[in-house]
């Protein structure tokens, strides 16, 4: 009896010593800890877990609104709609137990009983609509009253309850165990004690959250009696756009106020914020061609358009175009005119024709293959070089050239038929030796180009034998 005793009082301590847990694992773990010594069994099936309960469905937004304010009385409701309740969770399943075998010799465990399922959340109440007022006197808003309220968010879900775990029929049994013949010396019994763990309740699921509140809508009020135009402040837009309809920049300028339920019909809910315009700005640009050429060939070229300030607009034409305008503003109207417009890309096509003639008749022929030397004031720069490798030079490039004269031509110097340039290169300032026939020379030439303003430089190489 003692022995007994000491053995109940040890395995009461045991499970004293141990913490409490509440899922199948941690009960697992405490009957593994307090019944070490002895093989467990699980007694019963552990009860299913329950259902997550589904999240609410959101509110809907109310709808946007514009309305002009004339004096006549309106209601309008811009509430947003509730959001929807989750689901409960479903309650968690009892263990099944069956028929507890007490003769056994293992210490057994119960079965638990399942989890309950966690509620759903609850959907999100809706936003209230946002309301646009065109009036041209605030006192009519005062015949306006208005519910934009946000939808309540929904409740969230009840979890579920927990099921029953199984309960033991009897907590401790003694079985004997013999060895040996009876009445022989070597017969011997021994008694042991076993032990039922009862299945633990299962745990209940959470709460669902409950949605959020949807926001109030919100007033934005226009000075006007006509729709408002949005803002444009700047724009690139083709050259054939400009030309044919003219572009009108534009600038809205706001400012935040408080205080909007005030200006409406008394008990009106809405956001206290509000949005006021406070002037616009407009401002047309126009392009007047009258430029020779014809406007086709630059219908697809960008135009940048910028207001500035506020009656005033700065038009910047692309690189890519050279132009020669005059420009009138006037009561919010820029106007552009054209006189001459070339292609950057038509300005380098000069060619040499080559040389021709013998010393101060030596020649240099150009020609203008974009034909737009009228328009282009050309400048000339020349490096006149000579090489003693005459026979060699007709053939290929030689490397012994020398500087005979450099710098800038002359206008005297220069002849312009149209497109055709020639320049008589023997009237430089260089001896006549280096001017006469069977002579190998290098005539490098810089062209600097300049129109309305732009310019740009083409280098031209004529490589030749002087011929009678």
């Amino acid at each position: 009896m003692q022995a007994r005793f000491l053995s109940k009082l040890s395995l009461a301590i045991a499970f004293l010593a141990i913490p409490q847990f509440s899922d199948t694992t941690a009960n697992s773990i405490l009957c593994s800890s307090a019944l070490r010594a002895e093989e467990i069994a699980d007694f019963g099936n552990p009860g299913e877990n329950g259902l997550l309960g589904g999240r609410g469905e959101n509110g809907s937004n109310s709808d946007s609104l514009t309305v002009f304010a004339d004096g006549s009385p309106m209601t309008l409701d811009l509430s947003g709609a509730n959001g929807l309740p989750g689901e409960n969770g479903t309650d968690g399943r009892e263990a099944v137990c069956g028929d507890m075998v007490v003769d056994s010799q293992q210490n057994l465990q119960a079965a638990n009983g399942g989890n309950g399922g966690d509620g759903g959340d609850g959907g999100n109440g809706g936003n209230g609509g946002a309301l646009t007022i065109y009036t041209t006197d605030k006192s009519y808003l005062q015949d306006i009253y208005v519910v934009a309220s946000g939808g309540a968010g929904g409740t969230g879900g009840t979890g579920g309850a927990g099921g029953a775990g199984c309960q033991c029929p009897t907590s401790y049994w003694n079985e004997q165990t013999c060895t040996g013949k009876p009445g022989s010396s070597k017969y011997s019994c021994t008694t042991s004690e076993y032990k039922c763990r009862d299945g633990f309740e299962g745990k209940s699921g959470r709460n669902g959250r409950n949605g959020r509140n949807g926001r109030l809508g919100v007033l934005t009020l226009i000075n006007l009696d006509k729709s408002l135009a949005p803002d444009q402040p700047q724009a690139t837009i083709s050259l054939a756009q400009l030309k044919d309809r003219g572009f009108t920049l534009s600038k809205n300028e706001w400012e935040t106020r408080t205080g909007a339920a005030s200006l409406l019909a008394p008990g009106s809910i809405i956001a206290d914020q509000y949005q006021e315009l406070t002037a616009r700005h407009e401002h047309t640009v126009l392009l007047v061609w009258d430029a020779p050429q014809p406007v086709t060939d630059f219908m697809e070229q960008k135009v940048t358009l910028k207001l500035q300030g506020e009656d005033s607009a700065s038009v910047t034409f692309p690189e890519t175009m050279w132009l020669e305008t005059s420009e009138l503003a006037r009561d919010n109207i820029t106007e552009i005119f054209v006189f001459n417009a070339i292609l950057e890309n038509d300005v380098t096509k000069l060619k040499s024709e080559g040389i021709s003639g013998t010393g101060e008749n030596l020649k240099v022929s150009l020609v203008d293959r974009a034909k737009k030397s009228d328009f282009i004031n050309t400048d000339f720069k020349v490096k006149y070089r000579v090489s003693k490798s005459v026979d060699e030079a007709r053939f290929r490039r030689v490397s012994d050239y020398r500087t005979k004269y450099e710098g800038e031509i002359p206008a005297s110097l220069i002849e312009r038929d149209g497109d055709r340039f020639i320049i008589n290169i023997g009237k430089l300032p260089m001896s006549s030796e280096f001017l006469q026939a069977n002579t190998a020379v290098e005539i490098q030439l810089v062209a600097d180009r300049t129109f309305g303003g732009n310019s740009k430089q083409q280098r031209i190489t004529v490589r030749d034998v002087i011929t009678r």
